[in-house]
């Protein structure tokens, strides 16, 4: 059926090359994605011939699950339509991500619930109940911000939490929501003011440039005991532990020399731990079923072992 004798179409006729129905055209005309050439004597709408082709181009982006004003956008759009639509999808992307993200989490914490105990069931409810979905990292985020050495350059600072802030899985099982949610309530734990100082001694006395030096140079030294550790090595002496130590030597303006190891290897021994947190990350940051992932606390464990063997030989 072509167009009638003054080239335009009816609702009826537009929805019927379509495929669609009436309601639908109607629908759009009246949100403003498919204007009506004119108007008919009865006062029925009159669409022209390429209102098809705008049509199906509507149709096609609200069934990938574009918002309306992402249509109109795209639709609209004469000069450079190509880099709209893809703007458009790539931001529905973007938020399906998030909301399948969100819904694995969901699933996952649903597991965890349902497959523990009945007598642990309310506990565990509470503990993933406070987490979101997807989850935020910013109590973790803001423990260490806290904790870090207050002099510490914003640079210096945002590469920590790098390291030291876990991203949750897209993909999590349920031990890894429970890692996460255990986590977030050790960083959420009220503090006294009686405890004893969490920080070592040497973030406690170090300044803006000492800060940089000593956290890019452990930033260095952990990863090159990673690598040990990935290999299933021990604790030994070589590079990582080189650096580890060297690290230490230029924050405190000392050489490294065997005595100042062993002071060294005394007052990291002394330093507050938190080895909690670090297992925990663990536990989130590895595969299901594969051998332990390195962290930064697990790096500096391994590094102080390291360090302990040498002075002992």
């Amino acid at each position: 059926m072509g167009p009638g004798s003054d080239g335009l179409w009816s609702i009826g006729e537009l929805a019927e090359h379509a495929g669609t129905t009436v309601k639908t055209v109607r629908f759009y005309s009246d949100s403003g994605l498919l204007p009506e050439r004119a108007r008919s004597a009865g006062g029925h709408r009159r669409y022209a011939p390429d209102a098809l082709d705008r049509l199906r181009l509507i149709r096609s982006l609200r069934g990938l699950g574009l918002p309306v004003p992402e249509v109109r956008r795209v639709v609209d759009e004469r000069a450079g339509a190509q880099g709209v639509l893809e703007d458009a999808v790539a931001g529905q992307l973007r938020t399906l991500g998030t909301r399948l993200s969100a819904l694995r989490w969901q699933e996952a914490a649903l597991h965890l619930v349902h497959a523990c105990p009945p007598e642990e069931r309310a506990d565990r409810l509470r503990l993933v109940g406070s987490l979101g979905t997807p989850p935020s990292t910013a109590p973790l985020a803001g423990f260490w911000r806290a904790w870090l050495p207050p002099r510490m350059p914003a640079a210096s600072r945002r590469a920590f939490l790098e390291a030291a802030v876990p991203q949750p899985p897209d993909m999590p099982d349920p031990a890894q929501v429970l890692a996460f949610a255990r986590l977030c309530a050790l960083v959420s734990r009220p503090c006294d003011g009686t405890a004893a100082p969490t920080q070592p001694a040497a973030h406690r006395a170090a300044g803006a440039r000492e800060s940089a030096l000593l956290y890019a140079g452990l930033a260095e030294a952990y990863e090159l005991a990673a690598r040990q550790m990935r290999t299933g090595a021990g604790p030994a002496d070589g590079e990582a532990l080189d650096c580890f130590v060297a690290t230490y030597a230029r924050v405190a303006g000392c050489r490294d020399t065997d005595g100042f190891r062993r002071l060294l290897a005394v007052q990291l021994t002394a330093d507050p731990r938190l080895d909690g947190y670090w297992a925990l990350v663990a536990e989130l940051i590895t595969a299901p079923g594969g051998a332990p992932e390195p962290t930064p606390g697990t790096a500096h464990d391994w590094l102080l072992a390291a360090l302990d063997g040498q002075l002992a030989s």
